[in-house]
């Protein structure tokens, strides 16, 4: 009787495991997160608000899904920091996929050193500043804005706002970046091409002595002299996230034309230079945003003289490699098909875009919006 008993507390057993391992597959089937989590390191809402809201956006739709960090402002003078938050988020084993928006120089090193101990953690950065050959090396995807076809893209939007210079603000740290500079020169060749006079002007760096604030007030005292100089229909543009704002706010104020940002977005220096307050309903929701701005430059007399994209690059880098990276895990997409890429970033963002990417096999890829002008 005992031996029956026993026998019959282990069917019991044995049904009860069967009971949970079905269980488990089956809410991971449904949750699609099983046990694992995605870190997400982004810069912080005084340099890059998108990347930020991004990241709050993945929070907001996966919960303790995402592991999400901010490096330091002072990100040159403070790698040692950054790489440690990296290797801090792989630390856990629960993290099978980091994402790194922007990809600040030591974002290479930091892949490396994660990679010694976790070689199959995945690594998804977006708007990387390191050598794009080297990144495209070491990550396993990158996403950023198509800055060889801006560099054509800007110019010709400026001509059709009414723009007969450009001006380009940057300082020696970025025009050492690959990209930035080859944009550069393209600028300067498209100007050339359709009749712009282009003029560069250095910068004060808001990574060197004075910070952000420091090239902020360069940016505010420095149009007016440049729109005295050369006159209202001249288009600014600059190479860094902390001076959009104030471009936005001196181009106001001067008449300026302003084509685009950096970092092309409806929410990147828009809602700061206008006071204009981005409420719980509308986060995420660009068409609402889109309609807010217009609403606001042309109350100002500002249109047709202001423009961006209708989706935020920066936000978007975000919220699309979170979604890449989960699809990755989940073995659901080849990070090296870009038409299932494409696809998966239209999805995220709402908007048409075009890719291409940096060499014949890699994942490096660049993606291209039309632009819209605000009064238009």
């Amino acid at each position: 009787m005992r031996k029956n008993k026993s026998v019959l507390w282990g069917i019991i057993a044995i049904l009860l495991c069967v009971a949970v391992i079905l269980l488990n597959n089956n809410q991971t089937e449904e949750t699609g997160s099983g046990s694992y989590k995605i870190g997400i390191a982004t810069s912080t809402v005084s340099q890059n608000e998108d990347e930020y809201r991004g990241a709050e956006a993945a929070i907001a739709k996966y919960g303790d899904l995402i592991k999400h960090v901010t490096y330091p402002d002072n990100f040159m003078q403070e790698q040692e920091t950054f790489i440690a938050q990296i290797t801090g988020l792989a630390a856990d084993p629960a993290v099978k996929a980091i994402v790194i928006n922007q990809g600040v120089p030591g974002t290479v090193a930091a892949i490396r050193k994660v990679k010694e101990t976790r070689p199959d953690m995945l690594f998804l950065v977006g708007e990387p500043h390191e050598d794009p050959p080297m990144v495209e090396e070491y990550a396993d995807l990158a996403l950023i804005p198509d800055n060889p076809a801006r560099g054509e893209s800007i110019p010709q939007l400026a001509k059709e706002m009414g723009a007969t210079k450009l001006l380009h603000y940057s300082f020696p740290r970025h025009m050492s970046l690959v990209q930035l500079a080859e944009r550069r020169d393209i600028m300067e060749a498209e100007c050339e091409k359709l009749g712009l006079e282009f003029i560069f002007v250095n910068a004060p760096d808001p990574m060197g002595e004075g910070g952000v604030p420091a090239s902020q007030q360069f940016i505010l005292e420095d149009v007016p002299r440049q729109v005295a100089k050369y006159g209202k229909d001249i288009a600014v543009f600059s190479t860094n996230c902390a001076m959009q704002e104030p471009l936005i706010v001196a181009s106001l104020q001067t008449g300026a034309i302003f084509p685009e940002q950096c970092c092309p977005s409806p929410t990147h220096g828009y809602p700061g230079a206008l006071g204009l307050e981005i409420t719980e309903e509308m986060k995420g929701n660009f068409p609402a945003i889109v309609e807010a701005i217009n609403k606001e430059i042309s109350s100002r007399g500002g249109d047709g003289r202001f423009a961006t994209w209708p989706v935020a690059s920066g936000y978007l880098q975000s919220t699309a490699c979170v979604e890449l990276a989960k699809l990755a895990i989940e073995k659901k997409i080849d990070l090296k098909d870009m038409e299932a890429v494409a696809k998966v970033v239209e999805e995220v963002t709402g908007a048409s875009m075009r890719f291409s990417r940096l060499s014949d096999n890699g994942c490096f890829y660049m993606f291209l919006s039309d632009s819209l002008i605000f009064g238009e």
